[in-house]
């Protein structure tokens, strides 16, 4: 008799797309590098990830299928997609949350069900909560195990107010769905412990945010020029993620030699409200967004990298981002707010940065003007940031931790 020497089939599932959840491109480099063979199916969010995504896909060992349509290609197919999530939102509020909120909870939910269905594999991943539903669905179907990463605090990303309508459907598609999970994954020991809180037979296991050690990122040299340059980065600029608080302190600094750069997709009106907000005092760049695997040696040309995150939702409070690790690989200094997630790795890595108080634009100016005037300390938490990258916060370390629970699941 043969034996079946063909390699482990996994299924990833998502509903944003690749180029904009380096976590999943991180599993999947990962399983493909470990000999499995690896599908992932996702969904079109934007344009400009798009445009990413053909760049980034073709140098992957592992195949990706794009689900649910999008305006160019299959604008038919996106059409409908957008139509039965509008229709399933309207159904599922008017049910009290007992009807059709699979369908509700993204755009691709339904198309992503139904493709899930299609493909056999032994063992199903999902990532983001829209894909929750298929990745359950079909791993039931199969009846192979699955597991889902929690990047975030689902419930609580957008409020932390109970009778809100987008809580209400969080809570509902993970209340139908997290107990039927052989795993589950988080970014953050917090979160991992606000999931363990609401789910007692699930014990998350805590897999960090942190990307692969970039060897293009020089050993930080000694800050001696007259500028100072602050990094921040996101998916999009925009407003609410404290960009605003950045530039007020830099208007009450009104230090010329200091540049603020951002990084991420803004639009005409959200760029336009951010350059009128700093007018003359601050010297602000808005850069366009590069592939995932550039943000690391990019950010390596400045100073200091910004976490602004806030402590409303609770997701923001608990979840430690994929950019204070970036910074972290870039060889920057870390400057970052109080949260409970980044105060607790800075007041165990103190060496790093400086935390300033969330809200406070005095407390965020007195941060910046500290490096601003000691740029031998400045030095220092650079060089303490890239080499604690190195040897603890590494995808190189974590996705050991992550391949055992794949191990141990499959």
């Amino acid at each position: 008799m043969e034996l079946n020497n063909s390699p482990r089939k996994i299924v990833l599932i998502s509903s944003g797309q690749p180029s904009l959840n380096p976590r999943l491109v991180k599993e999947a480099d990962a399983l493909s590098n470990a000999g499995y063979s690896v599908t992932v199916l996702y969904a079109y969010w934007n344009s400009w990830g798009t445009a990413i995504d053909k760049t980034l896909l073709p140098s992957k060992k592992w195949q990706a299928i794009r689900i649910g349509g999008d305006p160019e290609q299959k604008p038919v197919i996106y059409f409908l997609s957008r139509l039965i999530h509008k229709l399933s939102l309207t159904i599922t509020r008017a049910t009290k949350f007992k009807y059709l909120a699979d369908f509700a909870i993204a755009r691709s939910s339904f198309f992503l069900i139904r493709e899930a269905r299609k493909h056999t594999a032994d063992l199903y991943i999902g990532h983001n909560l829209g894909a929750l539903p298929a990745t359950v669905k079909a791993a039931k179907f199969h009846q192979k195990p699955c597991g889902f990463d929690a990047e975030d605090f689902h419930r609580n990303e957008v409020s932390d107010d109970a009778a809100n309508v987008d809580v209400q459907l969080r809570k509902v598609i993970e209340d139908n769905y997290i107990d039927q999970l052989n795993y589950l994954s988080s970014s953050s020991s917090a979160i991992s412990d606000a999931y363990y809180k609401l789910y007692k037979g699930k014990t998350p296991v805590t897999i960090l945010n942190v990307f692969s050690i970039d060897r293009k990122v020089p050993v930080p040299s000694s800050v001696t020029g007259a500028i100072l340059k602050l990094f921040w980065f996101s998916q999009t600029v925009g407003p609410g993620r404290g960009i605003e608080d950045c530039i007020e302190a830099l208007q009450v600094l009104k230090d010329p030699d200091i540049e603020l750069h951002l990084l991420g997709f803004a639009t005409d009106e959200g760029r336009q409200q951010l350059i009128e907000m700093a007018g003359g005092n601050v010297s602000l760049y808005i850069h366009q967004p590069v592939s995932p695997d550039d943000i690391a040696f990019l950010a390596s040309g400045f100073d200091i990298g910004l976490a602004l995150e806030g402590k409303v939702p609770l997701n923001r409070d608990i979840c430690l981002t994929n950019k204070i690790f970036t910074y972290m690989q870039a060889g920057l200094a870390i400057l970052a707010s109080d949260t409970t997630a980044q105060k607790g790795l800075l007041s165990k890595y103190a060496g790093i940065g400086k935390v300033y108080e969330s809200g406070n634009i005095e407390s965020l100016a007195a941060a910046i003007q500290y490096f601003r005037d000691n740029r031998d300390r400045l030095y220092r938490a650079k060089k303490a940031s890239w080499e604690i990258a190195g040897e603890e916060f590494n995808w190189e370390k974590e996705s050991k931790k992550f391949l055992e629970v794949i191990a141990a699941t499959i």
